[in-house]
């Protein structure tokens, strides 16, 4: 499939702006907004700044409670794992990119609303990940000239600051892998504007017959099912001897990474959306990629 799809796509890229900041400060004031699928996350632009300590305390939307997380000033040894690691692995949807890859591929569909239901039952952990995928595909069954349109006409949409957080990585000869159960399609584009070389890709494939109707999806990728993740971390530190892996993602698949012999830290990123299930259990919850580069050094 690769070769298929030309990929000569200007991403759209939102910037915030980040002047004489402390190195404890976000960057931006996270804006806690519930839909029917959890809580996204908007920044608001303020002159005020916020500790981290403001966003650990219980956060209100309109009569609900958020709730009250207590990672969110990493500790010494997690500073030291993030400062001192090899390797570091991102998510693609809504961690490097601001969407769903797949909820914006059924949506240019016209099967938007459906697919982005199962989404959010896969990414909060209720609905095996390999089911949750089929059931989704099965709502539309994109075919090959659709897909060839959605990424000429809808290019990504990266999330702020992670194009100069890789790039800091990279300077501090860190390697950088994308680790996403969405498909390589539409994850190349992503990685070309990033520089991250395919080899470092691990995603699903998209399947079509020779007239470019759409057959299914590889399950032979290791990101096709749940665990897949942890699987394809565990294989990058083997096959490298990474002594210090990091995971980044906001959902329960890129938690799994965080297995023995897979990431020895595991950084819950809540700047698109808040997944409180996962957000708990990170080690290390951030609202913007501007504090891991504040404390990359």
């Amino acid at each position: 499939m690769e070769g298929l799809v030309s990929y000569g796509i200007n991403p759209i890229r939102v910037t915030a702006t980040t002047k004489n900041r402390s190195r404890f400060l976000f960057a931006s004031h996270p804006n806690l907004r519930k839909d029917a699928f959890g809580y996204r996350i908007g920044m608001l632009n303020k002159r005020k700044q916020f500790s981290p300590l403001t966003m650990a305390s219980a956060a209100s939307v309109g009569n609900s409670q958020v709730g009250h997380f207590e990672n969110t000033l990493p500790s010494k040894e997690i500073l030291d794992l993030w400062k001192n690691g090899d390797a570091v692995c991102f998510d693609v949807d809504s961690t490097v990119c601001l969407d769903e890859g797949i909820d914006e591929l059924a949506e240019f569909c016209g099967a938007g609303k459906a697919v982005a239901e199962w989404t959010a039952r896969a990414m909060g952990g209720s609905v095996p990940f390999e089911e949750a995928l089929a059931a989704r595909l099965s709502l539309f069954n994109p075919s090959l000239s659709q897909l060839q349109n959605f990424l000429h006409q809808r290019p990504p949409k990266l999330s702020p600051g992670i194009e100069e957080l890789i790039q800091k990585l990279k300077a501090n000869h860190k390697h950088v892998y994308l680790i996403s159960g969405g498909f390589r399609q539409m994850i190349n584009p992503v990685a070309s504007i990033l520089g991250i070389p395919q080899e470092n890709i691990f995603a699903n494939q998209l399947l079509f017959g020779s007239s470019g109707q759409f057959l299914g999806f590889d399950e032979n990728e290791p990101t096709s099912r749940s665990g897949g993740k942890a699987t394809a971390v565990q294989q990058i530190k083997k096959d490298y001897g990474y002594k210090a892996l990091t995971m980044i993602g906001d959902g329960a698949t890129d938690f799994e990474a965080r297995r023995p012999g897979g990431a020895d830290l595991f950084i819950c990123y809540a700047g698109v959306q808040l997944r409180e299930a996962v957000a708990a259990k990170a080690d290390w919850l951030v609202f913007n990629f501007q504090d891991l580069i504040n404390l990359l050094g």
